[in-house]
């Protein structure tokens, strides 16, 4: 599953080109039980069932080549959340481990023994980690210089200045009784750099008003 969405598109080339390197694990090459089993009933009673420390901590001694130490990461819905920030400190990081839990979680000694840092894609339940793990991996690979043709791309991305991205358009002109805002066919770059920064503000305000309040906050107490 998880080779299969990140050998394609931008993380792929990516990672034949070698800008990047990503490798998947499978904690199950790493139990001793004859069946590959990973997993166990929780001490105390309750539903479900855990992944064992033990495996996951072979899996993680396996990748901390010459003792490196790398920063090991759990994707949990109790973690931090994750942001556009966040990602942005991850991809200045040469290495990343990804612990994709799954059942009814991890016995807590793995995320001990390994020091986890715990991180969210949102307040909600998956059926697994693999999902926000692949989201993770997306969303701080394409930060790494070279990844993207144009590394500043994403500089006027939602979210990578603290505001929702504005309103973009492409031909043709009108469709629909719909016309592409006069300003953008101006050729003027100092009048449309500005109408774009009002349209961000306007959207953020709007869409996200947690957000607005956030960047005026910071940008009063910056002045």
């Amino acid at each position: 599953m998880m080779e299969t969405v990140l050998s394609e598109s931008i993380i792929g080339r990516a990672r034949r080109a070698g800008t990047i390197s990503v490798n998947c694990v499978n904690i199950r090459d790493f139990t001793r039980d004859k069946h590959r089993r990973v997993d166990d009933y929780p001490y105390g009673g309750g539903r479900g069932m855990l992944m064992q420390a033990e495996p996951i901590y072979e899996a993680y001694k396996s990748v901390c080549a010459d003792g490196e130490k790398p920063c090991f990461i759990y994707m949990s819905p109790q973690g931090q959340p994750l942001s556009q920030k966040l990602a942005g400190e991850l991809s200045g990081m040469e290495h990343i481990v990804v612990l994709c839990g799954h059942y009814e979680g991890v016995d807590e000694r793995a995320l001990m023994l390994t020091e986890a840092r715990e991180i969210s894609i949102g307040d909600y339940v998956l059926t697994g980690g693999e999902l926000p793990a692949l989201v993770l991996c997306d969303t701080v690979c394409r930060l790494v210089p070279g990844v993207l043709k144009d590394d500043e791309s994403f500089l006027k991305e939602s979210h990578q200045d603290g505001l929702l991205e504005y309103p973009q358009y492409t031909r043709p002109e009108e469709y629909m009784g719909l016309r592409v805002p006069g300003v953008l066919l101006s050729g003027h770059h100092a009048n449309i750099e500005k109408w774009r920064q009002s349209e961000s503000l306007e959207r953020t305000r709007t869409k996200r008003p947690d957000l607005y309040e956030k960047y005026m906050g910071d940008k009063e107490d910056a002045e």
